[in-house]
């Protein structure tokens, strides 16, 4: 199956893991050296005030299936590790 990229702009992206809703694609990200498609880029979702999340990058091992209107991937979204703080002013009283 042959697919241009403005056929996948329009495809959702479904994770398979979950059956959660990623979004769908808004860029995808090449190897200039090879020519192959590294990752999906897909906008990350709107939050309060308009400010937006960070976007999903899916790699290309993780697509499944490319289907007519959807793309099913197995994502797992990267661990975030936060920092201990220090806690000051006000948390202090809540401790």
């Amino acid at each position: 199956m042959n697919c241009c990229f403005s056929d996948l702009r329009n495809k959702e992206v479904i994770n398979k893991q979950d059956g959660g809703r990623l979004g769908c694609v808004c860029d995808i990200e090449f190897d200039t050296i090879t020519g192959q498609m590294v990752a999906l880029i897909i906008f990350g979702r709107s939050k309060l005030f308009g400010a937006a999340s960070e976007d999903i990058r899916v790699l290309w091992h993780d697509i499944e299936i490319i289907g007519d209107d959807t793309i099913l991937v197995s994502y797992s979204p990267p661990q975030v590790y936060s920092r201990n703080k220090k806690k000051g002013g006000v948390e202090a009283f809540f401790k």
